[in-house]
């Protein structure tokens, strides 16, 4: 008898997990960032230049933009206090450990000319930014090598913005693959897009 007690104990257990697991799943976006309309793209802070290909992350910054930008649903802005959201890129090159150059403000952008596919994008800012800790405005600091640790793979990260020191809450989202900021198709914004739309999709059917 106890032993038949035991394993019905058992299958519930399981059946709880299994249940658990299927609610994670399903543990989407939120109202406030389905809510957004605009998405400041910067590199992660943290994230040094690559000594064998420098220019790496700016472009993965650009192509994402270039991709959001083609989704249509976003305005691509120039600074965090003008932000809904913030998207971290950060181009991996498949080594846990890598030799960079720290202390290089690869955010700040003054004015922006960017080719897309319905013309060029133009884009500029005023003065620094109001925003505590606003990844678009590094402080500067003396360039010097360092060794780096990191994430192999591309990563692409959302935060929400309209907020002092927005990196430093939880990301919202994140996602890590080998080529997910690879242009032209920029896996991790279509990934992204197809998040929205499923939380869309779920909170219409909620009553």
């Amino acid at each position: 008898m106890r032993r038949g007690r035991s394993l019905v104990i058992a299958v519930l257990l399981l059946s709880c997990l299994v249940a658990a697991a299927k609610d994670k799943k399903k543990a989407l976006l939120p109202t406030d960032v389905l809510q957004a309309r605009t998405v400041l793209v910067v590199v992660d802070p943290d994230a040094g230049t690559d000594v064998q290909n420098p220019n790496a992350n700016r472009a993965a910054r650009e192509d994402v933009e270039k991709a959001l930008m083609k989704w249509g649903r976003f305005s691509i802005a120039m600074e965090a206090a003008n932000a809904d959201l913030i998207v971290t890129v950060r181009r991996g090159n498949g080594k846990i450990a890598q030799a960079t150059i720290g202390g290089i403000p690869t955010n700040n952008r003054p004015v922006v000319m960017q080719p897309t596919d319905s013309g060029v994008r133009i884009g500029g800012r005023s003065g620094n930014s109001s925003t505590q800790g606003d990844p678009s405005n590094s402080e500067p600091s003396a360039p010097g090598p360092q060794v780096e640790m990191g994430p192999s793979q591309d990563m692409f990260a959302v935060y929400r913005g309209n907020r002092e020191y927005p990196l430093e809450s939880p990301a919202v989202w994140r996602y890590t693959a080998k080529g997910a900021l690879q242009a032209p198709g920029v896996p991790a914004v279509e990934e992204f897009r197809k998040l929205v739309a499923e939380s869309e999709k779920l909170q219409a059917t909620k009553p």
